[in-house]
C-alpha cells in the first residue's frame, strides 16, 4: 500500500480512483464495511482504492484541547487499512485552512483536481466541509456535476447500537475490553516505549514492562487484564502472553498512573523497545493488599488465568 501525506504527495500523473473518506479511528466493523465496499467498487472499475483520512483528529483543530482518546496508533491504523485491500492511504493534515474549506471547495480541490475520483464511498452519516455543511446528498449532487458516482453505506450495528469510534471508546473507558473486541473485530491495543519503573516487580518475582504510551492513547479503566505484548522490532514480530496492570499500585502507596505488563515465560530486556499491549479480558479491579505476600499470591492467580484466557482466544 502506498502512503501519502498531504495532496502534494499525490503523483502528478495520477489517474482515476475510488475514494473513501473518514478518520477511521479504530477501523472497527463499521469502518471495515465502508472501506471494504470502496475496495469492491474499485475492483469492479479496475481502479485503485484510496482511503482519505486526517491527522490530527479534526476535533483538536475545531475545539483545541478536545482531542479524543485514540483507538489505533497511526502505524497500526495503516496496517489494518492495508489488510482490507486498500491501494493508497492519503493522510490530510487537518489544518485551520482545511477546516475553513467549504464543502464545494473540498470536493473541487481535493477529490476532483487532485485525486480525479471516479467514485466516492462513504458512510450514510458522512459530513464534510466547513461547519460539516456537506452530506451524502450534497456530495451526490457534486458528483453529478463533476462526473463521479457516490454511494452511502448503511451503518453497522447490533441490537439498536450503531458502531462508532465514540462507542468503542466508551467501552474501553469502562474496561469492557471483550465487547470492544467484538466491535473492533480484534483486541484493543495501546502502544508505547518500555521505560524503567520502580523495579518492585523484579524484587517480588514478577518483573514488569512499564509503558510510556503514545499521546492520547485510549487506555482501559484501571484494573488487571489478560492480554498480549507485541514486539515490533523482533524479527517477524513476536506475540507474548501478558498480565497487564493499569493504575497506581495501591499496595505500595503509588501515586503515578501506570500501564505495565508482566510477560509470561519471558526472560530478556525490553527497555527502549516500542511495543504494543492488547487486552483479551478484564480479570479484576485494582486492589490494595495488606502485605506483599498477599499481592504475590493474587498475581500468581492472575498469571494462571491469563495463560488460560490467551490460549483460549488466539
Amino acid at each position: 500500500m502506498q502512503r501519502w501525506r498531504g495532496v502534494d504527495e499525490i503523483p502528478s500523473n495520477w489517474g482515476r480512483c475510488v475514494v473513501t473518506i473518514g478518520v477511521f479511528d479504530g477501523v472497527h466493523a463499521g469502518h471495515q464495511r465502508i472501506i471494504g465496499r470502496a475496495v469492491e467498487v474499485a475492483r469492479e472499475r479496475g481502479l485503485p482504492a484510496v482511503v482519505l483520512t486526517f491527522d490530527p483528529h479534526p476535533s483538536e483543530i475545531i475545539r483545541p484541547g478536545s482531542h479524543p482518546p485514540v483507538l489505533t496508533a497511526a502505524r497500526h491504523k495503516a496496517e489494518l487499512i492495508e489488510e482490507l485491500g486498500v491501494d493508497v492511504m492519503c493522510v490530510l493534515p487537518f489544518t485551520p485552512d482545511l477546516r475553513r474549506q467549504t464543502a464545494d471547495e473540498f470536493v473541487h480541490a481535493v477529490l476532483v483536481e487532485r485525486l480525479h475520483v471516479s467514485a466516492v464511498v462513504v458512510g450514510e452519516n458522512f459530513r464534510y466541509g466547513s461547519k460539516a455543511a456537506g452530506d451524502v446528498a450534497s456530495l451526490t449532487a457534486a458528483g453529478q456535476r463533476f462526473g463521479f458516482a457516490v454511494e452511502g453505506v448503511p451503518l453497522e450495528g447490533r441490537e439498536g447500537t450503531t458502531f462508532s469510534s465514540t462507542y468503542v471508546r466508551s467501552l474501553v473507558e469502562a474496561g469492557d475490553v471483550e465487547e470492544a473486541a467484538r466491535v473492533l473485530g480484534r483486541e484493543h491495543r495501546v502502544e508505547g516505549l518500555v521505560v524503567r519503573g520502580d523495579q518492585r516487580g523484579r524484587e517480588i518475582g514478577y518483573p514488569t514492562a512499564n509503558l510510556s504510551l503514545l499521546p492520547w492513547s485510549a487506555v482501559p479503566a484501571d484494573g488487571i487484564y489478560a492480554g498480549r505484548l507485541f514486539r515490533y522490532l523482533h524479527a517477524g514480530g513476536e506475540e507474548l502472553a501478558a498480565a497487564i496492570s493499569i493504575g497506581t499500585n495501591p499496595t505500595f502507596a503509588g501515586r503515578e498512573h501506570r500501564v505495565e505488563a508482566y510477560v509470561l515465560d519471558f526472560d530478556g530486556d525490553l527497555y527502549g523497545e516500542r511495543v504494543g499491549l492488547s487486552f483479551t479480558a478484564r480479570l479484576r479491579n485494582t486492589e490494595r493488599f495488606d502485605d506483599v505476600a498477599g499481592l504475590v499470591a493474587q498475581m500468581a492467580k492472575d498469571v494462571d488465568r491469563t495463560r488460560e484466557l490467551v490460549a483460549r482466544h488466539p
